[in-house]
């Protein structure tokens, strides 16, 4: 292997199977699609049955008082009850027939628990249609395997085809015959492909045709019917890829999104997109019909041409500064002849480029009042009523909200996908936002939030060492960082679900608890922001509240800045800006919890608790400006690192992966480093790494496809040090594979967790078994094992964290 101090790429390897084989790395592994996941998904099934844990229960920890995102809401009346079907991005479908006061889960144990859309047949409420993928693509969204289908009102399901979508907006169903339904699919999130646009069935799914194709970059994001007509179709199509570097926005070239329109039941289409946005600054369309009107549509356009420049301070979501000029974004027009002509009715002011943030792409819904064609609804970070026709408007979701249970809560959650308004009494809305389900009996005065229906959203889980019941902490999609109790008072197996307070960190933030004082707690959120916190000077009540506790900022300054760290090589200097993951490492030094380590585009270190840095790597990170939009204005952080471990028997040994695929080493503390990229036969983003607690030699590399849309497993062990790799995912039939650790007393003993669940292996990898039969489907994100408990605490992301009683597991 070819050392290097600040500089070199190692080239040409072989890799090595589990048989022992070296095989060139291009050949060694194959991507997996969504027909492949599918089909594994009957191989885990086979699995879970067979496994000799499939007694074991996992229990949920909750959090019981917070719920996940939401997408779509399905409402219909059978026998004078209210039936209401919630689909969730990343929990599945739930169903509640009192009204929302009691929801159960109807949805969980498919290939893909990620749900675009739901439609019930008008014309049979026991048919109920699936549409899986979210079509928002959030960085963090799962794939779907495609659509399906149920006719006992969502008793059992069947896949009716269509896995390739990936993606799937929105369904239709015929008004008079069940066996036709329409489907928007907008295709895969991260690659071209053909499984996008205007798809058909006329016998109830056994067959499909697509009606209406653009290309591999274009697909339909949204789709509605004519109330008195069902062969007259609107479709609105968008033209999109999510980048690496930049969320999925208009590019240049651009020029096939826009409206069409079918008359004659899909077979021909033409474009009604004259009047709206030229297409160079069309983004995602949101459509909607007046049933009072049909000669009315609403266009919801993302629009991309310049509309001011940017404000004194102005800042994203995220608190990264806005330098460029801020689009036009949210715009509304209507047409009153069926699309013939369109007239832009909202008006040009600070409100409607606010209107979706710095991210229209993910919003993008419309609704227009069953009976009154001027009064419409557009969601975004709020949920908003217009009164004339798309001039101005007022917040639709009022103050008052409460509790399924009548106790108040603090208000609608924001950022919404999802609207149902009753055609029967316009009064009764049924909302989708990142907060769960919500419902209003009275025009958005009061709400009331269905919290039992899906769970959040996790990225991670950091147990820390308090006694006699340790708290667990994690990052929740859009709720901050919270966390709950694992307590074993009552045994292994009687741990209960618990409301979950709020914590140190952010949204997107990563945990390291100080071993030896759990109240020193490490958080990174947010591209970067990393800060140290004691939770025992400012509350004599340990967490409470969101935050609560001292905080100090541990961020390293820039390179180049004012404060500039140290050691650096001046023939190798570092970029002027620190770039880091929405979720960057952070970590506490298994052999001094002084030592503070962080990763950036380089490893960063600091012995003082983070009060001073020094630089300890060169760029890790291909840093290759041609391959991102590194100065446009959309761009986001890319080529970091995002993976990072040190050895626990020899400090100063250390693994360093990065988000572009490349994998490095140092064994004496970042003096030398090595690259051992083209050990690995793929180059992709680094899940995790983690050096043996058993063997110097040994590390175990686990990396994901899902920025490349391939959901093949890829789990590695060297024992050489990186020098070879040995593939142990063996019977693992899919990934991607999130996490991997070693059982703390039997270096035999291994865990994955992976998008179908967790998976256990006691020989070292040879063979692995499912974990427990009653796991829902859906991402483990983040596993950990409590070593005096022996107990596994795992976060999901959409089901919450779950914990699971391994003590006999050997």
């Amino acid at each position: 292997m070819r050392r290097f101090l600040f500089g070199s790429v190692l080239a040409g390897a072989a890799f090595v199977t589990a048989a022992g084989i070296a095989t060139p790395w291009a050949q060694a592994l194959a991507r997996m699609d969504a027909d492949g996941l599918l089909k594994a998904w009957g191989t885990y099934q086979s699995m879970r049955r067979a496994s000799p844990y499939r007694g074991a229960t996992w229990q949920s920890l909750g959090p019981t008082n917070i719920s996940g995102r939401a997408t779509d809401v399905a409402v219909v009346d059978v026998g004078g009850q209210r039936h209401i079907y919630a689909a969730y991005a990343t929990s599945g479908l739930w169903k509640s027939e009192d009204h929302g006061k009691s929801w159960r889960a109807i949805f969980e144990h498919e290939a893909s628990t990620s749900i675009g859309d739901v439609a019930v047949a008008p014309s049979n409420p026991n048919i109920v249609w699936v549409g899986t993928g979210e079509a928002n693509i959030f960085r963090a969204s799962m794939a779907g395997v495609g659509i399906y289908k149920s006719t006992d009102a969502g008793k059992t399901f069947t896949h009716m085809g269509l896995a390739d979508t990936q993606t799937i907006a929105r369904i239709i169903v015929h008004p008079t015959n069940p066996d036709i339904v329409y489907v928007a699919a907008s295709g895969h999130e991260w690659t071209d492909n053909a499984m996008r646009g205007v798809f058909k069935t006329t016998d109830g799914g056994r067959n499909w045709t697509k009606v209406h194709y653009k290309s591999p970059r274009t697909g339909a994001i949204d789709l509605v019917m004519d109330p008195t007509d069902p062969n007259v179709l609107y479709a609105a199509m968008w033209q999109r890829i999510r980048r690496k570097w930049s969320d999925p926005r208009v590019e240049p070239g651009y020029n096939e999104g826009g409206v069409v329109k079918s008359t004659d039941g899909g077979r021909t289409w033409q474009d009604l997109s004259q009047g709206l946005p030229a297409p160079q600054f069309r983004g995602r369309i949101g459509i909607d019909i007046a049933r009072s009107n049909p000669n009315v549509l609403y266009a919801f356009v993302d629009n991309y041409e310049e509309g001011r420049g940017p404000q004194a301070g102005e800042r994203d979501a995220y608190g990264r500064a806005i330098t460029n000029g801020r689009i036009k974004a949210a715009e509304i027009y209507r047409t009153d002849d069926k699309g013939a002509s369109w007239r832009k009715v909202s008006e040009n002011n600070n409100f409607m480029i606010q209107h979706s943030g710095t991210y229209g792409w993910v919003f993008g819904q419309i609704r227009v009042d069953p009976v009154n064609e001027n009064t419409i609804y557009t969601l975004g970070l709020g949920m908003n009523r217009s009164v004339d026709a798309g001039k101005t408007f007022s917040n639709a979701t009022g103050a008052s909200t409460s509790n399924i249970d009548g106790s108040a809560t603090g208000g609608v959650h924001g950022d919404h996908h999802g609207l149902w308004i009753d055609p029967k009494d316009p009064l009764k809305l049924y909302n989708a936002n990142d907060g769960g389900v919500y419902h209003s009996l009275d025009d958005g005065k009061t709400w009331v939030f269905a919290v039992s229906a899906a769970g959040a959203q996790f990225y991670n889980v950091s147990l820390d060492t308090t006694r006699p019941a340790s708290w667990a902490y994690g990052s929740i999609q859009d709720h901050g960082s919270r966390r709950g109790l694992v307590d074993v008072s009552k045994g292994r197996g009687a741990i209960p679900a618990v409301a979950w307070e709020g914590a140190p960190g952010g949204e997107g933030s990563n945990h390291s608890i100080d071993p030896t004082n759990p109240n020193i707690v490490y958080t990174h959120g947010f591209y970067g922001n990393f800060s140290r916190t004691d939770l025992g000077v400012a509350a004599a009540a340990r967490g409470r509240g969101r935050g609560a506790g001292a905080a100090t900022p541990a961020q390293p300054p820039a390179p180049q800045g004012p404060q500039r760290v140290t050691n650096i090589q001046p023939e190798n200097p570092p970029d002027a800006e620190l770039r880091a993951q929405w979720m960057a490492p952070i970590i506490i030094s298994p052999h001094d919890n002084t030592i503070i380590y962080a990763g950036y585009q380089s490893v960063y270190k600091s012995t003082s608790r983070g009060d001073k840095w020094e630089i300890m790597s060169p760029d890790l990170t291909n840093n290759n400006a041609a391959e991102m939009l590194i100065k446009n204005s959309n761009a986001i952080p890319y080529q970091t690192i995002v993976a990072l471990a040190e050895s626990p028997r020899k400090a100063g040994l250390m693994y360093v992966g990065s988000d572009d695929g490349r994998l490095h080493t140092t064994i004496d503390s970042g003096k030398e480093w090595t690259e051992l990229t083209s050990k690995l036969p793929m180059r992709k983003w680094f899940s995790g790494l983690v050096p043996s607690r058993y063997s110097e030699g040994t590390v175990y590399v686990v990396q994901r496809g899902r920025e490349d849309d391939d959901f093949a497993a890829y789990i590695y062990k060297s024992t050489d040090y990186g020098k070879t790799f040995t593939s142990i995912v063996n019977n693992i039939p899919a990934g991607p594979v999130n996490v991997i650790r070693e059982h703390p007393t039997n270096p035999n003993v291994l865990f994955v967790g992976t998008d179908f669940g967790v998976y256990v292996t006691t020989n070292g990898g040879a063979k692995w078994e499912v974990l427990g039969a009653n796991l829902p489907s859906t991402q483990v994100s983040d596993l950990q094992y409590h070593p005096g408990d022996q107990v596994l605490v795992i976060s999901t992301y959409g089901r919450g964290m779950y914990t699971l009683d391994v003590s006999g597991i050997r």
